[in-house]
């Protein structure tokens, strides 16, 4: 049985690119490969506008302010509760906030797709076990693999970390 991603649009704010359901599915699945998952997953992506999103960040992490990207994860310590008609892991919810995502887009210069796909890796690998809240190697441990995974995906950074200049 293959992952199955539940995907969801409960905002008008922004309409959603032609493609962008296929580039989640992939970018869920590329994480899931990358992290060597074994057995089936099951994943729920919600599209939001910024007014809901913000009332969730508020309500479940105390921040009164809309933010890009939201991670519920139903597992503990790789322990995931399972769906008993398939006996897929029930790894949680993704929720993005698509206004903050065209925002982001916008200020990075790339695409909203490469976006969407940077937010659905990043939160993929929160459902996984992944933080990066406290800093230090950890974060930068998440960091490298999201950019693994989007490589994989064909959408790699298009800003360098370093200047040609001398």
């Amino acid at each position: 049985m293959s992952n199955k991603v539940y995907i969801t649009n409960h905002q008008k704010a922004v309409k959603i690119p032609s493609g962008l359901r296929i580039l989640i599915r992939r970018s869920c699945n590329a994480v899931l490969e990358y992290e060597k998952f074994e057995g089936p997953a099951e994943i729920s992506v919600t599209f939001v506008d910024n007014a809901a999103i913000q009332e969730l960040n508020a309500q479940y992490r105390g921040k009164d302010m809309p933010t890009d990207v939201l991670s519920f994860p139903l597992g503990e310590n790789g322990v995931y509760d399972k769906n008993e008609d398939t006996g897929a892991s029930l790894l949680g919810d993704i929720v993005i906030s698509m206004e903050k995502a065209m925002e982001q887009a916008e200020l990075y210069g790339h695409a909203l797709q490469r976006e969407v796909a940077f937010l659905t890796v990043h939160s993929m690998l929160h459902l996984l076990g992944y933080d990066h809240e406290a800093g230090g190697l950890e974060a930068v441990r998440m960091r490298e693999k999201e950019e693994a995974v989007l490589v994989q995906l064909g959408l790699p950074r298009t800003v360098s970390y370093t200047t040609d200049e001398i």
